[in-house]
């Protein structure tokens, strides 16, 4: 009967999560994608792209990682990849790995220039951000996409999440369009660019979060059905909303103690 009733209960602790997250000031769209922001991203309104005048809740690299990211998820489950548990192909997995090797080198040069004093290689541009922030998004869902069906199907599929170049390049031109997308700051897109890119860093920490409680409690590849793996991946995504609150706490505390230039979400 306690198992029962466990059983039943159990999706409590999720849901209130998330409903605590969905309640909590502030109460405008705007207002949650920005609190979402503020946990993984600095905000600095010239790093950042505005849209109908208003600035998206992360800045033009994170906003390029997280819609690249969420892209790269939509990709592959649409290719049927919902169990794939392989990494791409060698060449392929290299191109994935100079992505994040660019985005990593335009955000140093790009950092470089914070100090006056130091020399860098070419003034940063919001562009180029939000385009090797892209490319990253699409490197880092296509290494996490398999870890985490490897890690939560009890059969999972042995094929790549990326099979051949032409994926990659329908890969590619999703990013391009991302980026004219986000570049043209169509106010009627605004609303719809900032759900989706903190949909994103909701996904990926809920992903990360998942693989990490499945190994940490030792029920990998414990899931056979949807439905089975329904509550572990509920649980990953509550757990990001808790460490977006327990961030968004320590960095607002912080810079009201500091006076650190990092502002507040709203």
């Amino acid at each position: 009967m306690a198992r029962v009733w466990w059983y039943r209960l159990r999706w409590a602790i999720p849901v209130l999560i998330v409903l605590a997250f969905l309640v909590a000031p502030p109460w405008t769209v705007l207002g949650k994608t920005r609190l979402v922001g503020y946990a993984i991203c600095h905000q600095l309104p010239e790093h950042s792209i505005f849209v109908g005048g208003e600035q998206l809740p992360l800045c033009a690299r994170c906003s390029g990682t997280f819609l690249g990211a969420l892209a790269g998820f939509t990709l592959m489950s649409a290719w049927g990849r919902r169990r794939a548990a392989n990494l791409p192909p060698l060449p392929i997995l290299v191109a994935l790995i100079g992505f994040i090797g660019l985005w990593g080198f335009d955000g140093v040069n790009s950092y470089l220039t914070f100090f006056p004093n130091l020399p860098h290689l070419y003034q940063p541009q919001n562009w180029l951000r939000l385009t090797t922030g892209t490319l990253n998004g699409f490197a880092l869902s296509s290494i996490i996409f398999p870890v985490l069906n490897f890690t939560l199907w009890q059969t999972s599929s042995a094929q790549p999440v990326i099979r051949n170049l032409k994926e990659l390049g329908i890969m590619l031109a999703v990013g391009a369009g991302i980026v004219v997308a986000v570049w043209l700051e169509l106010p009627p897109l605004l609303y719809p660019l900032a759900i989706l890119s903190t949909l994103g860093v909701v996904l990926m920490l809920g992903a990360v979060n998942t693989v990490l409680l499945l190994a940490v409690i030792r029920q990998e590849r414990a899931a056979g059905t949807w439905r089975q793996a329904a509550f572990p991946l509920a649980i990953g995504l509550a757990a990001a909303f808790l460490e977006i609150g327990a961030i968004d706490a320590v960095r607002m505390a912080l810079t009201r103690a500091l006076g650190l230039p990092f502002g507040l979400p709203f």
